[in-house]
């Protein structure tokens, strides 16, 4: 349990006022023994890191910027999975501040046989009030549909139960990185919140929340 003693000191739990994150930590705790348990199959993870380089995508009207949120959250659970004591095999569509095409970030999970394929975006809106968390899967049908749906509905269902983040439901989209993978692997898009909202978008930009989310989704892809 070294591990996650190390992540609740680094959050900071113990001293946290927020009755929510101290749930976080519950619940970082009670699922730690899906991924210390034995037998462990190291499964391949590709995570696309949403846009980069020239392709900053949503602008956050704290100025953040989409291109950096999800790589900020990629990098630490990249992190978080090195010091784990069974870490997964991931893999990241990009690692610094640039621009790959969508093709090749679809053709990762087919090189690699990855086991799960999820994109990483954050939205934004016209209306300042939008907010919550969505999960896409491709509309064609394959082997993985039902795989992927699970997957979606699990992402979204923890940021909502222990982040507090609104759920607006698992939607099916035609979405290039969706298409070209749904053969390959369960594969599913996720938009982490509005950085047009003044809330989630202040929320997303801090460190300690970026932390957070990427420990709730590499829980969600360990009990995958």
């Amino acid at each position: 349990m070294d591990f996650c003693k190390e992540v609740v000191d680094n959050l900071k739990i113990e001293n946290e006022k927020s009755a929510q994150k101290r749930q976080f930590c519950v619940f970082a705790l009670k699922n730690a023994h899906h991924f210390w348990a034995g037998n462990f199959y190291s499964k391949k993870i590709v995570i696309d890191v949403g846009h980069g380089g020239k392709d900053s995508g949503a602008i956050g009207i704290n100025g953040v910027k989409e291109k950096d949120v999800v790589l900020d959250i990629a990098l630490e659970l990249l992190k978080l999975n090195e010091q784990s004591k069974n870490p997964m095999d991931i893999y990241l569509t990009r690692y610094s501040d640039t621009l790959i095409s969508l093709t090749d970030r679809s053709k990762l999970s087919k090189v690699l046989e990855a086991d799960v394929f999820i994109s990483l975006h954050s939205n934004h809106s016209d209306n300042p009030n939008a907010r919550g968390v969505e999960v896409y899967v491709a509309k064609a049908n394959s082997q993985y549909t039902k795989d992927a749906t699970w997957l979606a509905f699990q992402l979204q269902a923890v940021l909502n139960k222990e982040l507090g983040f609104e759920s607006r439901g698992v939607k099916f989209a035609n979405f290039q990185v969706l298409r070209e993978t749904v053969g390959y692997c369960p594969s599913v898009l996720f938009e982490l919140g509005f950085l047009s909202n003044i809330d989630e978008g202040s929320y997303i930009s801090d460190f300690i929340n970026i932390q957070r989310i990427a420990l709730s989704i590499l829980l969600s892809i360990q009990n995958h």
